[in-house]
C-alpha cells in the first residue's frame, strides 16, 4: 500500500518537475555560443583567400600585449638584398637523390682578407634566413643583430662572415617551392635532404668565393648540427668549430617534438600533400606548429616570471577580473603569446620546407653504424672505424678525461664516429634550462670528443631562464663565450 501511495504522489508531481527542466533546459540554450578565436581565425582564412599573394605574406602582424618581453627578429630578407650562387652542375645527396642545380642566397659582413684567411661560415636554425644582421641593403635588424659587428662575438673588424639559407629553405635558396627544370613547383617531389647536402652546397659556394679554409664554423641549434657537420666533412677547411645548443645525435625526445610539429601541419586539409602552391596554405596546420616550437624553444620558468597566470585584457580596455566567467578561447596570457606567435609565422614559412629541414634534423647522427649505414666519409680524410672489433666496447680514453661512469650504450659508437674533429679546436655551449637540445646532449658531445682523442675541447654550460632560444638573446654569455674561444 506504500508503494502505491508513493508511485502516485511522484506521479502528481511529474509535471511540475518536467516543467523545470524545461525551463532550465531553455535557459542554458538561450545564448549562442560565442567563439572569438574561431571567428578570428575565419576571418584569416577569408583575407588569405581574398589575397593573390597570399602564401609568402608579409603583413605588418602588431605585437599585442602578449609579446612583451625579449623576442629575437625573424626578418624575412628582400630578394634585392641577398646574394645568390647559381651551381649549374648536379648535386648527390646523401639518401641517393641527385639535385640537377640549385641556388644559395647568402649576405655578408666585414671585409674578406687578401688570402681569404678570416672568413667565418655562420650556420642558422631551422627557419631562419641569411638575413643575421643588418647591412646596407637591408637596415632591418637580423636574428644575430647583436651578436655581428665591430668589437662583438662576430668583430667584423676581424672577420668576414657568411651567412646562407640552406639548401631545403625559402628564402632564396633552393627548397621545396622552388621551380625545377621543367618550370614546375617541385613541392614534395623534393627530395630528402640531410644537415650534410646543406653543408655540401655550402661549401659549394665556398668553393666559388675562393674560399678554401674556413677560419671558423658556427652554429646553434640545428646551425650547431651543420657547425659539426662541416668539420667532419671537410677537416682540413675548417679551422675551428662553434656548436651552440646543438647536438652530434638527435634524441627521441627531439624527434618526438618535430614530429608532433610536422604531424599537425601534414593533417590540414590545405596542405594536400604538398600541393598547395596554387590554391590556399595550410596555414592552420603552420600556426599549430609553431605554437608546439614555441613551447619547445623557451622555458617554464621563463613564462612564470613573464606571464604567470595573468589574465589578457578585455576587449573593451577592461582590466581583467579574476571573477569573470572563464571561455575556451584564450584566457591567460600564455594563451594570446602562443596564439601570436603562431599567426605572426604561419605565411612568413613555406610550410613543405618546415617538414623537409625538420627531418633533416631528426636523421642527424654522428654514431658510427649510423654514419657507415649511409655510406658518408670525410673528403679527405680516411673513414673513422671503432678501435676494436666491437662496436660495444669502449674506445680508450686518454688520461686526462676519463670515461663517464655511466654512459649511454651508443655512446662508444659516437666517440668512434666523431674521430675525424679530434684535431680541429671546438667550443660547446649548452644551456641549462633547454628542453629541445638539453644540456645532456652537450655534456654527451664533449665526453665523446674527448674519448675520440681531442684535447682541444672547450664546454660551457650557462644558466638563464630563456631556454633554447637563449643563443638568440644571451648576448652577454653567449657573445663572450664565442668572441673569447674565436680571439
Amino acid at each position: 500500500m506504500n508503494l502505491i501511495a508513493r508511485n502516485s504522489s511522484r506521479l502528481r508531481t511529474l509535471p511540475h518537475r518536467l516543467s523545470s527542466l524545461t525551463f532550465l533546459r531553455c535557459a542554458l540554450t538561450t545564448a549562442t555560443p560565442s567563439f572569438p578565436c574561431v571567428d578570428a581565425h575565419a576571418a584569416r582564412e577569408s583575407k588569405i583567400l581574398a589575397s593573390s599573394f597570399y602564401h609568402y605574406s608579409q603583413t605588418d602582424i602588431r605585437a599585442s600585449s602578449s609579446d612583451s618581453g625579449p623576442e629575437p627578429p625573424y626578418a624575412r630578407p628582400n630578394p634585392l638584398s641577398y646574394n645568390k650562387y647559381h651551381h649549374r652542375y648536379p648535386l648527390e645527396l646523401t639518401y641517393g637523390s641527385t639535385l640537377p642545380s640549385f641556388d644559395i642566397a647568402y649576405e655578408t659582413w666585414g671585409t674578406l682578407s687578401p688570402s681569404h684567411d678570416n672568413v667565418i661560415l655562420l650556420h642558422t636554425g631551422l627557419s631562419a634566413s641569411s638575413h643575421a644582421a643588418s647591412t646596407e641593403l637591408n637596415p632591418t635588424e637580423g636574428w644575430w643583430e647583436k651578436f655581428i659587428g665591430p668589437g662583438r662575438a662576430l668583430d667584423t673588424n676581424q672577420f668576414f662572415i657568411i651567412c646562407t639559407n640552406v639548401l631545403g629553405g625559402c628564402y632564396g635558396s633552393t627548397g621545396p617551392s622552388s621551380l625545377d627544370p621543367e618550370g614546375q613547383r617541385y613541392a614534395t617531389r623534393f627530395p630528402i635532404l640531410s644537415i650534410f647536402d646543406m653543408v655540401q652546397a655550402q661549401f659549394k659556394l665556398l668553393d666559388h668565393l675562393g674560399v678554401q679554409k674556413l677560419y671558423a664554423s658556427v652554429g646553434s641549434s640545428m646551425g650547431g648540427m651543420q657547425s659539426l657537420a662541416a668539420g667532419w666533412l671537410f677537416p682540413d677547411r675548417v679551422g675551428k668549430i662553434v656548436s651552440i645548443s646543438g647536438t652530434a645525435r638527435s634524441s627521441p625526445g627531439s624527434i618526438a617534438m618535430r614530429y608532433a610539429q610536422r604531424s599537425v601541419l601534414m593533417a590540414d586539409p590545405n596542405w594536400n600533400n604538398g600541393s598547395y602552391y596554387d590554391d590556399l596554405p595550410p596555414h592552420t596546420g603552420m600556426k599549430l606548429a609553431r605554437q608546439i616550437a614555441t613551447i619547445t624553444y623557451r622555458s617554464g620558468p621563463e613564462w612564470d616570471q613573464r606571464f604567470g597566470r595573468k589574465l589578457q585584457e578585455l576587449k573593451d580596455g577592461q582590466s581583467p577580473s579574476p571573477s569573470r566567467s572563464p571561455t575556451l578561447c584564450p584566457d591567460f596570457l600564455i594563451e594570446t603569446y602562443l596564439d601570436h606567435q603562431g599567426e605572426q609565422f604561419c605565411l612568413k614559412y613555406d610550410a613543405n620546407s618546415l617538414l623537409y629541414i625538420s627531418k633533416a634534423m631528426d636523421l642527424f647522427d654522428l654514431t658510427l653504424p649510423a654514419l657507415q649505414e649511409i655510406a658518408m666519409t670525410p673528403a679527405t680524410h680516411a673513414p673513422p672505424s671503432l678501435p676494436m672489433s666491437s662496436s660495444r666496447q669502449s674506445p680508450v680514453p686518454p688520461k686526462s678525461h676519463p670515461p663517464p661512469l655511466h654512459y649511454a650504450p651508443h655512446f662508444p659508437e659516437l666517440a668512434a664516429g666523431l674521430q675525424p674533429l679530434k684535431s680541429i679546436p671546438i667550443l660547446v655551449l649548452g644551456v641549462q634550462s633547454d628542453i629541445l637540445f638539453p644540456v645532456e646532449q652537450q655534456r654527451e658531445l664533449v665526453d665523446a670528443l674527448r674519448m675520440a682523442g681531442s684535447t682541444q675541447v672547450s664546454y660551457f654550460e650557462l644558466g638563464g631562464v630563456w631556454g633554447h632560444d637563449t643563443f638568440l638573446l644571451d648576448v652577454l654569455n653567449v657573445g663572450g663565450a664565442v668572441r673569447g674561444f674565436l680571439s
